[in-house]
C-alpha cells in the first residue's frame, strides 16, 4: 500500500498535457452499462458481428504452424501489397507496398503516430465539429493548438470551403478528416472535395484522413480526398479492419501516404509498437483474400438497420437526417429543451438505453446524441420503443 505523503504527490508525477485531456467521454457512458443486463446500448462503435469463421480458422492454423513471432516493423509484405491491390481496386488509388503503406495497431495507432510526427508546439490542427472524440485529445498530448470547423446538420455535417478557410491561419499545418463521419454518418462526394483540397494546396497543409468507415459508404462509392489530384503527395490515408470486417480486436490498421512522411512515422513506430501482432495480420491477410463477400454482407445488413432505426426515430419525434455512411444515427434532441448529457444520462436513468451525448464530439455536437446501429434489430426496436415512451413523459 502507498503511504499517504508519496500517494499525495502522484499528480506531481503526472505530465501535464496528460491531466489536461478528459477521459472518453463515449467509454464514461459505456462504462455506466457494464453489469446492467437491462440496458440496451448504442453507446459503443463495434459491429455485433463475430469475425468470420475462415478468418478465425486461418489464425489457429496459424498457431499451429508456430507462428508466433515478430514481423517486419511495417508489417508483413503480402499484406502490405494485399492492401495496395485492395484501395487500388475499391477506391482507385496508387500506393507503393514497400514504402508507402505501414501496418499498424489499429487505426489509432496510426492516427497517433501521424499526430506525433508532424505536429510541433503550436501548430495549429483543424479538426472538423462534431468528429471523433479521439482527435483532439492526442493532437494536444502533442502541443498542437486545436481548432474546431464546425458543420451543420443542414449542410448534411460536410465540411465546407467556406467553413474552413475561415479558420485558417499562417499557423495551421493539418487538417484532420473523419468520412464517413464519426459519429454524423456524413459522406463527402468528388466536388464536395474540390474546393477542400484547393484550399489545402494554397495553404500547404497536411491532411490526415481517417477512413475507417470507408468501406460502410451506402448510397454512393467512397471518394477520399487523396484521389483529388495533387492531394495524395499531402494526405496521410488512415484505415483499417475492425469496422467494415468486424476485427475490432484483432488490432489491425494501415497507415499510407508520402514514402517520406511514412518514414518518420515508422522510426515512432519502431520504438513504441514495434510491430502488430502477427495473428492479427494473418486475420487481415484472409479477409482482404476471401472476407470481401462477408464484408458487403454485413453492410446490407447495416443498410437495412440504418432504416429501421433511422424511421423510428423521426417517428417518436427526433428529427435525424439518414446517414450516408459508418453506423451512427445524430438525431437532433433540440426541441426536448435539454442539453445533450442531461439527455443522455436520463435516457439511460429513465428508460434503461445508453447513447453518447454529441458534446463529446466537440462545440459543434451539442443538441444531438449519438446512437450507433450495430446492434440487433430486436435492440434496435426495443430502444426506440423504450425512446418512445421515455419522449412521451419528456415532452
Amino acid at each position: 500500500m502507498f503511504n499517504e505523503p508519496v500517494f499525495a504527490h502522484t499528480q506531481g508525477w503526472i505530465a501535464p498535457r496528460v491531466r489536461e485531456i478528459a477521459p472518453s467521454g463515449i467509454r464514461a457512458f459505456f462504462d455506466l452499462t457494464a453489469g446492467n443486463n437491462d440496458i440496451i446500448s448504442l453507446g459503443v462503435g463495434e459491429p455485433d458481428f463475430k469475425t468470420p469463421e475462415h478468418i478465425r480458422a486461418a489464425c489457429i492454423r496459424a498457431l499451429e504452424r508456430g507462428e508466433t513471432t515478430y514481423t517486419p516493423n511495417s508489417g508483413l509484405p503480402e499484406l502490405r501489397e494485399e492492401i495496395a491491390q485492395y484501395l487500388r481496386n475499391g477506391f482507385g488509388l496508387q500506393y507503393n507496398a514497400a514504402d508507402e503503406v505501414i501496418v499498424t495497431v489499429g487505426s489509432s495507432e496510426a492516427l497517433d503516430l501521424a499526430l506525433r510526427a508532424f505536429t510541433a508546439p503550436g501548430d495549429e490542427i483543424i479538426i472538423p465539429s462534431p468528429s471523433y472524440i479521439a482527435y483532439s485529445p492526442i493532437a494536444h498530448l502533442n502541443g498542437g493548438t486545436l481548432i474546431e470547423v464546425e458543420s451543420t446538420a443542414e449542410q448534411g455535417f460536410k465540411l465546407t470551403a467556406e467553413a474552413l478557410e475561415k479558420v485558417i491561419t499562417p499557423r495551421s499545418k493539418l487538417l484532420v478528416l473523419n468520412f464517413p463521419s464519426n459519429p454524423t454518418g456524413a459522406v463527402m462526394s468528388y466536388e464536395d472535395w474540390l474546393p477542400i483540397a484547393e484550399l489545402v494546396k494554397e495553404h500547404n497543409l497536411l491532411v490526415l484522413s481517417d477512413e475507417i468507415y470507408a468501406e460502410l459508404t451506402y448510397d454512393s462509392r467512397h471518394v477520399s480526398i487523396a484521389s483529388i489530384p495533387g492531394m495524395q503527395e499531402r494526405t496521410i490515408l488512415i484505415s483499417g479492419f475492425s469496422k467494415a470486417f468486424a476485427m475490432t480486436g484483432w488490432r489491425v490498421g494501415y497507415a499510407c501516404g508520402n514514402r517520406e512522411l511514412l518514414a518518420a512515422m515508422l522510426k515512432i513506430h519502431q520504438y513504441t509498437a514495434m510491430c502488430a501482432p502477427v495473428l492479427g495480420q494473418i486475420a487481415a491477410l484472409e479477409s482482404l483474400r476471401s472476407g470481401l463477400g462477408d464484408k458487403d454482407r454485413m453492410k446490407e445488413v447495416f443498410r437495412q438497420r440504418r432504416t429501421l432505426f433511422v424511421e423510428g426515430l423521426r417517428t417518436i419525434g427526433l428529427d435525424c437526417r439518414e446517414p450516408e455512411g459508418a453506423f451512427y444515427a445524430f438525431p437532433s434532441i433540440a426541441r426536448t429543451g435539454m442539453r445533450s448529457e442531461e439527455f443522455a444520462l436520463r435516457l439511460l436513468q429513465e428508460a434503461g438505453v445508453a447513447a453518447v451525448p454529441g458534446h463529446v464530439f466537440g462545440s459543434g455536437g451539442e443538441g444531438h446524441i449519438r446512437c450507433s446501429y450495430a446492434a440487433s434489430t430486436a435492440k434496435l426496436t426495443e430502444a426506440l420503443e423504450r425512446m418512445e415512451g421515455f419522449m412521451k413523459v419528456k415532452m
